[in-house]
């Protein structure tokens, strides 16, 4: 069941209420999940129920994606202020220390919050931040490109091409190593949430300067990569586990940049394993 929990988050311009759209369910110590750019907490539908037998999951919607509203003026959509939001979010949500599992964006979300001892363990699924300046130029003009598509395409095209694995194929297949796995609800869900992103300018804006270049010394972290990953390279993998020497590094077979729907019971057992 969908909910939304505000709180407040300190500005220049003073306390700004930040809102959040979250899924709650299962029982267990608590499992933050988070999204990657221009998605929405529904990526880790594939996975939920079976992290719910074990782990009470928080699948939230990140300020600006999903169902949630950006963040007000005075806030911006940057690694310190995401922080802080999520820091509130788990403060207003009763979570102390809950494990965290993110992808891509949301995996570099989840490697800050390790950072921050904010959080018990850390499992990152292709995160953010581990690029060279070349590889993240070329993953950010991806991105771009479909977002311009998914903005641009008429509903009933979506609808239409999401009926058949080719369809879904030439629509997902950049971030699915097996698209077809995808059903084509799923598929017109995720491209109107690309499409209407409000957070997706800003968030790829502040990125540009982003490199996760710290240790994150004293909690679990699994760093996990898609073999099949077109996005996100996954020699960044093993610049991941340079720079978190103490990281359980994890290759994925067959799976892309969104691994949860490539091979669901392989990544619910790398987050379950990685947040014992």
């Amino acid at each position: 069941m969908s909910a939304t929990v505000s709180f407040k988050v300190t500005s220049p311009l003073g306390p700004q209420t930040v809102t959040v759209s979250y899924a709650r369910l299962g029982r267990g110590e608590p499992l933050l999940l988070l999204h990657g750019i221009g998605h929405h907490r529904q990526a880790w539908d594939p996975v939920v129920d079976i992290l719910a037998t074990e782990r009470e999951v928080i699948a939230v919607d990140l300020p600006g994606f999903g169902t949630s509203p950006s963040l007000p003026d005075g806030l911006v959509h940057d690694l310190p202020t995401m922080n802080a939001a999520l820091g509130a979010l788990c403060e207003a949500l009763e979570l102390d220390r809950p494990h965290v599992a993110g992808n891509s964006l949301g995996g570099l979300l989840a490697l800050e919050l390790g950072r921050a001892r904010r959080v018990r363990s850390v499992t990152a699924l292709s995160p953010a931040g581990f690029w060279t300046q070349a590889e993240r130029r070329y993953a950010f003009a991806v991105l771009l490109g479909m977002r311009r598509l998914a903005e641009r395409m008429p509903l009933p095209l979506v609808e239409r091409l999401s009926r058949s694995a080719a369809g879904r194929a030439a629509l997902t297949s950049t971030i699915y190593a097996r698209p077809g796995r995808r059903s084509p609800e799923a598929v017109v869900a995720e491209t109107l949430a690309l499409a209407e992103a409000t957070g997706f300018t800003e968030t790829l804006r502040a990125g540009t300067a982003v490199r996760f270049t710290d240790d994150v010394p004293g909690i679990p972290v699994t760093v996990a990569w898609g073999a099949r990953d077109r996005l996100l390279l996954r020699r960044q993998g093993v610049r991941a586990k340079r720079t978190i020497p103490g990281a359980r590094l994890v290759r994925l077979p067959g799976c892309g940049h969104v691994p949860m729907n490539d091979d669901p019971a392989l990544v619910a057992r790398v987050i379950l394993d990685g947040s014992r």
